[in-house]
């Protein structure tokens, strides 16, 4: 309850709305979870009662740079030294996903981040991420090494069999290529699993 009033407050602050009045509760009512209201859009949005285009784009605009604040939290000049620094990088993008969406983070040598590049959008399996389409861009942007990722909408960051064997594929991969999978990280609400760490990667 406490969160929840939390956000209900944080919302009215946003909205500039009134603290007893109805639209707060109507938009926690429409999009009772932070992972749907990241996710609406501004028409859904204004289907809930109260709420026309311009409070939907004030919205909307807000959760969007949220998630931008999230994935450049050091600015443009990025170095990645730590699984969590991947996570922190990403999360604003993937954390609140409804979707499977699997990332490519193309690192320099001093391992600046180069290129952060949607592969594919869906359930994770061989047939939508595939290993040309994984490295093309790697190859293209002359980047030295890269780290996966990709999110579990469940929340759960633990990796699935088909996690763990899409891995070792890009691995061997990465391998012929000379551009090394440093980790693989999966995002879930709050948390995340590193395929490194775990040593499945190694």
């Amino acid at each position: 309850m406490e969160d929840t009033d939390s956000l209900k407050d944080l919302l009215e602050n946003c909205l500039r709305e009134r603290a007893n009045g109805y639209m707060i509760p109507e938009l926690l009512q429409t999009f009772p979870t932070i992972q749907e209201l990241m996710n609406a859009t501004e028409e859904e949005m204004m289907l809930v009662k109260g709420i026309g285009i311009a409070k939907a784009k004030q919205l909307t605009a807000i959760l969007r740079f949220v998630r931008y604040a999230q994935s450049n939290p050091n600015g443009n000049r990025t170095i990645v030294r730590t699984p969590k620094d991947i996570y922190e990088l990403v999360r604003g993008e993937l954390e609140y996903l409804m979707v499977e969406r699997f990332v490519v983070v193309g690192l320099s040598i001093k391992n600046h981040v180069i290129i952060q590049h949607t592969v594919s959008v869906g359930s994770l399996n061989a047939s939508l991420v595939h290993p040309r389409e994984t490295f093309n861009i790697l190859i293209r942007r002359s980047c030295a090494s890269t780290i996966l990722v990709h999110n579990h909408p469940s929340g759960d960051p633990i990796p699935s069999s088909e996690d763990i064997s899409l891995t070792k594929k890009l691995v061997e991969v990465g391998q012929i290529l000379d551009i090394p999978v440093l980790d693989h990280v999966i995002v879930g609400q709050g948390r995340y699993s590193s395929l490194k760490e775990k040593g499945i990667i190694l």
